[in-house]
Protein backbone atom coordinates (compact mmCIF):
# COMPACT_ATOMS: atom_id res chain seq x y z
CA UNK A 1 0.00 0.00 0.00
CA UNK A 2 1.32 3.23 -0.76
CA UNK A 3 2.20 5.62 2.18
CA UNK A 4 0.40 8.52 2.43
CA UNK A 5 2.89 11.06 2.95
CA UNK A 6 4.65 9.63 -0.98
CA UNK A 7 6.83 12.23 -1.86
CA UNK A 8 5.02 13.29 -5.34
CA UNK A 9 1.70 13.47 -2.95
CA UNK A 10 3.36 15.92 -1.43
CA UNK A 11 4.37 17.81 -4.26
CA UNK A 12 1.48 18.30 -6.36
CA UNK A 13 -0.50 18.89 -3.17
CA UNK A 14 1.95 21.97 -2.77
CA UNK A 15 1.52 22.55 -6.08
CA UNK A 16 -2.10 22.78 -5.99
CA UNK A 17 -2.17 24.31 -3.03
CA UNK A 18 -0.28 27.15 -3.91
CA UNK A 19 -0.24 27.95 -7.56
CA UNK A 20 -4.22 26.73 -8.60
CA UNK A 21 -6.46 29.16 -10.23
CA UNK A 22 -9.08 26.74 -10.24
CA UNK A 23 -9.23 27.13 -14.16
CA UNK A 24 -11.45 25.26 -16.58
CA UNK A 25 -9.56 23.58 -19.14
CA UNK A 26 -8.99 20.98 -22.13
CA UNK A 27 -5.73 19.77 -22.84
CA UNK A 28 -4.66 18.80 -26.15
CA UNK A 29 -2.07 16.61 -27.39
CA UNK A 30 -0.22 17.70 -30.23
CA UNK A 31 1.08 14.68 -32.33
CA UNK A 32 3.68 16.65 -34.64
CA UNK A 33 4.87 19.34 -32.47
CA UNK A 34 5.40 16.80 -29.29
CA UNK A 35 3.57 19.45 -27.05
CA UNK A 36 0.54 19.41 -25.22
CA UNK A 37 -1.50 23.22 -25.13
CA UNK A 38 -4.28 24.14 -21.79
CA UNK A 39 -7.02 25.61 -23.89
CA UNK A 40 -9.09 28.26 -21.39
CA UNK A 41 -12.86 26.35 -21.96
CA UNK A 42 -13.93 29.76 -21.57
CA UNK A 43 -13.02 31.38 -25.25
CA UNK A 44 -10.76 28.81 -26.29
CA UNK A 45 -7.09 30.86 -25.88
CA UNK A 46 -4.67 28.80 -24.89
CA UNK A 47 -3.33 29.30 -21.40
CA UNK A 48 -0.03 27.08 -21.43
CA UNK A 49 2.23 25.24 -23.78
CA UNK A 50 4.57 22.37 -22.51
CA UNK A 51 7.06 19.81 -24.21
CA UNK A 52 5.77 16.29 -23.91
CA UNK A 53 7.77 13.04 -25.03
CA UNK A 54 7.77 12.18 -28.76
CA UNK A 55 4.28 11.95 -30.82
CA UNK A 56 1.48 12.61 -27.52
CA UNK A 57 -1.25 10.14 -28.37
CA UNK A 58 -3.65 10.36 -25.42
CA UNK A 59 -4.01 11.95 -22.23
CA UNK A 60 -5.77 10.48 -19.06
CA UNK A 61 -6.62 13.62 -16.32
CA UNK A 62 -6.65 12.24 -12.52
CA UNK A 63 -10.30 12.20 -11.16
CA UNK A 64 -9.22 15.38 -8.90
CA UNK A 65 -8.15 17.47 -11.80
CA UNK A 66 -4.59 17.67 -10.32
CA UNK A 67 -2.17 16.03 -12.49
CA UNK A 68 -2.35 14.62 -16.44
CA UNK A 69 -0.95 11.59 -17.93
CA UNK A 70 0.20 11.77 -21.52
CA UNK A 71 1.60 8.60 -23.50
CA UNK A 72 4.48 9.24 -25.61
CA UNK A 73 3.78 7.07 -28.69
CA UNK A 74 7.03 8.21 -30.52
CA UNK A 75 7.67 9.21 -34.39
CA UNK A 76 9.75 7.21 -36.46
CA UNK A 77 11.51 5.61 -33.27
CA UNK A 78 8.84 4.16 -30.96
CA UNK A 79 8.53 6.19 -27.78
CA UNK A 80 8.43 4.28 -24.28
CA UNK A 81 7.83 7.03 -21.36
CA UNK A 82 4.85 9.01 -19.95
CA UNK A 83 4.72 12.37 -19.22
CA UNK A 84 3.35 13.63 -15.76
CA UNK A 85 1.68 17.30 -16.04
CA UNK A 86 1.00 19.33 -13.34
CA UNK A 87 -2.72 20.76 -14.34
CA UNK A 88 -2.84 23.88 -12.10
CA UNK A 89 1.03 25.33 -13.14
CA UNK A 90 1.02 23.93 -17.07
CA UNK A 91 5.01 22.12 -15.95
CA UNK A 92 6.13 18.63 -16.36
CA UNK A 93 6.79 17.33 -13.27
CA UNK A 94 8.47 14.13 -14.83
CA UNK A 95 8.80 11.65 -17.57
CA UNK A 96 8.21 7.91 -16.42
CA UNK A 97 10.63 5.24 -18.70
CA UNK A 98 8.96 2.33 -19.52
CA UNK A 99 11.81 0.47 -20.31
CA UNK A 100 11.29 -2.41 -22.75
CA UNK A 101 7.83 -1.57 -22.73
CA UNK A 102 7.90 0.60 -26.65
CA UNK A 103 4.97 2.46 -28.21
CA UNK A 104 2.93 3.45 -25.48
CA UNK A 105 -0.77 4.54 -26.56
CA UNK A 106 -3.75 3.90 -24.23
CA UNK A 107 -3.96 4.90 -20.82
CA UNK A 108 -6.83 5.31 -17.73
CA UNK A 109 -6.80 6.13 -14.01
CA UNK A 110 -7.27 3.74 -11.69
CA UNK A 111 -9.10 4.06 -8.35
CA UNK A 112 -6.24 3.70 -6.52
CA UNK A 113 -4.04 7.13 -8.53
CA UNK A 114 -1.84 4.30 -10.33
CA UNK A 115 -2.58 4.34 -14.00
CA UNK A 116 -2.77 1.46 -16.90
CA UNK A 117 -1.06 1.60 -19.59
CA UNK A 118 -1.45 -0.45 -23.49
CA UNK A 119 2.04 -0.82 -25.27
CA UNK A 120 1.99 -2.14 -28.61
CA UNK A 121 5.13 -3.30 -29.18
CA UNK A 122 5.00 -5.69 -25.57
CA UNK A 123 1.41 -6.76 -26.30
CA UNK A 124 1.11 -5.81 -22.36
CA UNK A 125 -1.08 -3.74 -20.55
CA UNK A 126 1.07 -1.77 -17.97
CA UNK A 127 0.16 -0.93 -14.64
CA UNK A 128 2.11 1.97 -13.59
CA UNK A 129 2.65 3.39 -10.14
CA UNK A 130 2.96 7.10 -10.40
CA UNK A 131 4.71 8.15 -7.33
CA UNK A 132 7.58 5.38 -7.43
CA UNK A 133 7.75 6.70 -11.52
CA UNK A 134 7.82 3.06 -12.53
CA UNK A 135 5.69 0.05 -13.65
CA UNK A 136 4.53 -2.50 -11.43
CA UNK A 137 3.03 -4.82 -12.84
CA UNK A 138 2.86 -6.13 -17.09
CA UNK A 139 0.20 -8.17 -18.05
CA UNK A 140 0.28 -9.81 -21.62
CA UNK A 141 -3.11 -9.26 -23.82
CA UNK A 142 -1.25 -10.95 -26.62
CA UNK A 143 -1.15 -10.25 -30.10
CA UNK A 144 -2.74 -8.03 -32.83
CA UNK A 145 -1.73 -4.64 -31.98
CA UNK A 146 -3.34 -3.95 -27.91
CA UNK A 147 -4.39 0.06 -28.52
CA UNK A 148 -6.74 1.66 -26.58
CA UNK A 149 -8.18 0.61 -23.05
CA UNK A 150 -11.17 1.41 -21.24
CA UNK A 151 -12.52 0.21 -17.66
CA UNK A 152 -15.23 -0.73 -15.77
CA UNK A 153 -17.45 1.68 -13.30
CA UNK A 154 -15.82 -0.23 -10.31
CA UNK A 155 -12.15 -0.56 -11.78
CA UNK A 156 -11.79 -3.92 -11.27
CA UNK A 157 -11.86 -5.17 -15.29
CA UNK A 158 -9.75 -3.87 -17.82
CA UNK A 159 -11.23 -3.53 -21.62
CA UNK A 160 -8.64 -3.59 -24.27
CA UNK A 161 -9.23 -3.71 -28.57
CA UNK A 162 -6.50 -4.97 -30.68
CA UNK A 163 -6.63 -3.28 -34.23
CA UNK A 164 -4.41 -5.64 -36.42
CA UNK A 165 -6.86 -9.07 -35.08
CA UNK A 166 -10.33 -6.90 -34.44
CA UNK A 167 -10.59 -7.89 -31.67
CA UNK A 168 -11.45 -6.95 -28.04
CA UNK A 169 -10.14 -8.67 -24.79
CA UNK A 170 -10.68 -8.39 -21.24
CA UNK A 171 -8.76 -8.01 -18.16
CA UNK A 172 -10.03 -9.47 -14.62
CA UNK A 173 -6.95 -6.66 -13.07
CA UNK A 174 -6.99 -8.81 -9.60
CA UNK A 175 -5.75 -11.76 -11.30
CA UNK A 176 -3.68 -10.09 -13.72
CA UNK A 177 -4.99 -11.75 -16.85
CA UNK A 178 -7.28 -12.29 -20.11
CA UNK A 179 -9.97 -13.97 -19.53
CA UNK A 180 -11.99 -13.66 -22.47
CA UNK A 181 -11.17 -12.61 -26.05
CA UNK A 182 -14.13 -11.85 -28.71
CA UNK A 183 -13.96 -10.44 -32.51
CA UNK A 184 -14.98 -7.30 -32.32
CA UNK A 185 -14.98 -6.36 -36.40
CA UNK A 186 -12.11 -5.30 -38.55
CA UNK A 187 -9.61 -2.39 -37.35
CA UNK A 188 -10.88 -2.50 -33.32
CA UNK A 189 -9.60 0.65 -31.96
CA UNK A 190 -11.81 3.61 -30.33
CA UNK A 191 -13.60 1.61 -26.78
CA UNK A 192 -15.33 2.72 -23.88
CA UNK A 193 -18.08 1.50 -20.95
CA UNK A 194 -20.79 3.09 -21.09
CA UNK A 195 -22.78 3.97 -17.76
CA UNK A 196 -25.26 0.99 -18.51
CA UNK A 197 -21.87 -0.89 -18.29
CA UNK A 198 -21.62 -2.42 -21.66
CA UNK A 199 -19.00 -2.37 -23.59
CA UNK A 200 -18.55 0.21 -26.93
CA UNK A 201 -15.91 -0.31 -29.99
CA UNK A 202 -15.48 1.33 -33.31
CA UNK A 203 -14.54 -0.60 -36.25
CA UNK A 204 -12.80 1.43 -38.29
CA UNK A 205 -12.19 -1.46 -41.14
CA UNK A 206 -15.89 -2.29 -40.94
CA UNK A 207 -17.44 1.07 -40.38
CA UNK A 208 -19.93 -0.56 -37.66
CA UNK A 209 -19.72 0.32 -33.60
CA UNK A 210 -20.31 -3.09 -31.75
CA UNK A 211 -21.72 -3.36 -27.96
CA UNK A 212 -20.41 -6.01 -26.21
CA UNK A 213 -21.60 -7.82 -22.88
CA UNK A 214 -19.51 -6.74 -20.41
CA UNK A 215 -18.71 -10.80 -18.51
CA UNK A 216 -18.62 -12.69 -21.78
CA UNK A 217 -18.21 -10.29 -24.38
CA UNK A 218 -20.78 -11.68 -26.73
CA UNK A 219 -21.64 -9.04 -29.67
CA UNK A 220 -24.98 -7.43 -28.48
CA UNK A 221 -25.58 -4.89 -31.37
CA UNK A 222 -23.79 -3.61 -34.73
CA UNK A 223 -24.41 -0.15 -35.05
CA UNK A 224 -23.27 1.05 -38.93
CA UNK A 225 -21.10 4.50 -38.27
CA UNK A 226 -19.47 5.21 -41.89
CA UNK A 227 -16.16 6.68 -42.91
CA UNK A 228 -13.60 4.99 -40.55
CA UNK A 229 -14.99 5.35 -37.11
CA UNK A 230 -11.89 5.95 -34.92
CA UNK A 231 -13.07 6.96 -31.38
CA UNK A 232 -16.45 6.59 -28.98
CA UNK A 233 -17.38 8.41 -25.63
CA UNK A 234 -20.36 8.80 -24.01
CA UNK A 235 -22.25 12.19 -22.71
CA UNK A 236 -22.58 12.50 -18.40
CA UNK A 237 -26.44 11.51 -18.46
CA UNK A 238 -25.31 8.96 -20.36
CA UNK A 239 -28.14 9.02 -22.74
CA UNK A 240 -25.66 9.13 -26.11
CA UNK A 241 -22.81 7.86 -27.52
CA UNK A 242 -20.49 10.48 -29.68
CA UNK A 243 -18.13 8.49 -32.56
CA UNK A 244 -15.89 10.30 -34.40
CA UNK A 245 -15.42 9.20 -37.97
CA UNK A 246 -12.02 9.99 -39.66
CA UNK A 247 -12.02 10.05 -43.36
CA UNK A 248 -16.45 10.92 -43.06
CA UNK A 249 -15.33 14.06 -41.05
CA UNK A 250 -18.29 13.51 -39.06
CA UNK A 251 -19.35 12.59 -35.68
CA UNK A 252 -22.06 9.85 -35.49
CA UNK A 253 -25.10 10.38 -32.37
CA UNK A 254 -26.67 7.57 -31.26
CA UNK A 255 -29.07 6.49 -28.41
CA UNK A 256 -27.57 4.52 -25.53
CA UNK A 257 -31.12 2.49 -24.36
CA UNK A 258 -32.12 2.01 -28.07
CA UNK A 259 -28.79 2.40 -29.97
CA UNK A 260 -30.28 4.15 -32.52
CA UNK A 261 -29.05 7.26 -34.51
CA UNK A 262 -29.73 10.58 -33.43
CA UNK A 263 -27.57 13.10 -35.82
CA UNK A 264 -25.05 13.21 -37.97
CA UNK A 265 -22.86 16.36 -37.48
CA UNK A 266 -20.56 17.64 -40.12
CA UNK A 267 -17.29 18.26 -38.95
CA UNK A 268 -15.22 19.31 -42.27
CA UNK A 269 -13.89 23.00 -41.81
CA UNK A 270 -14.89 24.46 -44.87
CA UNK A 271 -11.79 26.74 -46.75
CA UNK A 272 -9.02 24.98 -44.87
CA UNK A 273 -5.76 23.71 -46.04
CA UNK A 274 -5.59 20.25 -44.57
CA UNK A 275 -1.95 19.30 -43.63
CA UNK A 276 -0.59 15.55 -43.93
CA UNK A 277 -1.40 13.33 -40.78
CA UNK A 278 -0.56 9.65 -39.79
CA UNK A 279 -3.88 8.74 -41.54
CA UNK A 280 -3.31 10.89 -44.95
CA UNK A 281 -4.30 14.42 -45.66
CA UNK A 282 -7.64 15.56 -44.62
CA UNK A 283 -10.00 17.15 -41.80
CA UNK A 284 -9.93 13.90 -40.31
CA UNK A 285 -11.47 14.27 -36.43
CA UNK A 286 -10.12 11.33 -34.11
CA UNK A 287 -10.50 12.78 -29.96
CA UNK A 288 -13.30 13.32 -28.34
CA UNK A 289 -14.31 14.92 -24.87
CA UNK A 290 -16.99 15.56 -23.31
CA UNK A 291 -18.06 18.35 -21.23
CA UNK A 292 -18.82 17.19 -17.83
CA UNK A 293 -20.59 20.38 -17.16
CA UNK A 294 -21.92 22.14 -19.71
CA UNK A 295 -23.75 21.23 -23.12
CA UNK A 296 -20.65 20.75 -25.09
CA UNK A 297 -18.33 17.93 -26.69
CA UNK A 298 -15.09 19.10 -28.35
CA UNK A 299 -13.41 16.96 -31.22
CA UNK A 300 -9.87 17.14 -32.37
CA UNK A 301 -9.64 17.99 -36.40
CA UNK A 302 -6.10 16.93 -36.96
CA UNK A 303 -5.56 17.90 -40.42
CA UNK A 304 -6.63 21.50 -39.91
CA UNK A 305 -5.46 21.88 -36.78
CA UNK A 306 -8.19 22.74 -35.07
CA UNK A 307 -10.95 21.46 -32.34
CA UNK A 308 -14.31 21.99 -33.40
CA UNK A 309 -16.46 22.66 -29.96
CA UNK A 310 -20.12 20.89 -30.35
CA UNK A 311 -23.58 22.15 -28.97
CA UNK A 312 -24.83 18.81 -27.68
CA UNK A 313 -27.79 19.55 -27.18
CA UNK A 314 -28.75 20.67 -30.79
CA UNK A 315 -25.96 18.80 -32.29
CA UNK A 316 -24.00 21.30 -34.40
CA UNK A 317 -20.72 23.08 -34.38
CA UNK A 318 -20.53 26.42 -32.46
CA UNK A 319 -17.11 27.28 -32.54
CA UNK A 320 -13.51 25.89 -33.97
CA UNK A 321 -10.23 26.83 -31.70
CA UNK A 322 -6.61 26.80 -32.75
CA UNK A 323 -4.16 24.25 -31.68
CA UNK A 324 -1.07 23.38 -32.68
CA UNK A 325 -0.13 20.71 -35.28
CA UNK A 326 -1.87 17.30 -35.79
CA UNK A 327 -3.93 17.30 -32.52
CA UNK A 328 -5.61 13.86 -31.50
CA UNK A 329 -5.27 13.21 -27.49
CA UNK A 330 -8.04 15.78 -25.25
CA UNK A 331 -8.79 15.55 -21.76
CA UNK A 332 -10.68 17.87 -19.35
CA UNK A 333 -10.37 19.67 -16.48
CA UNK A 334 -12.92 21.34 -14.41
CA UNK A 335 -10.84 23.91 -12.30
CA UNK A 336 -13.82 23.44 -9.30
CA UNK A 337 -13.27 19.80 -8.84
CA UNK A 338 -9.33 20.64 -7.41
Amino acid sequence: MRHPTARLALLLLAFATTNSTAQDLLLVGNKTDDTVWQLSLEDGRRVHELASGAGPHEIAVSPDGRVAVVTDYGQEEPGRSLTLVDVATGTVLRSIDLGGHRRPHGVRFLPDGDVLVTTERSHALLKVDLDAGEVVQAIDVGDGLGHMVALSRDGAIAFVSKIVVGAVVRVDLAEGRVTHERPAGKGAEGIEVAPDGTVWVTNRGEDTVTVHDPDTLEVLATLASEGFPIRVVFTPDGRHALVSNATAATLSVFDVATRAPVATVALKPQGEAFRDTMLGRDALPIGIAVDPAAPRAYVAISGANRIAVVDTAEWKVVDAWETGNEPDALGIVRGGAR
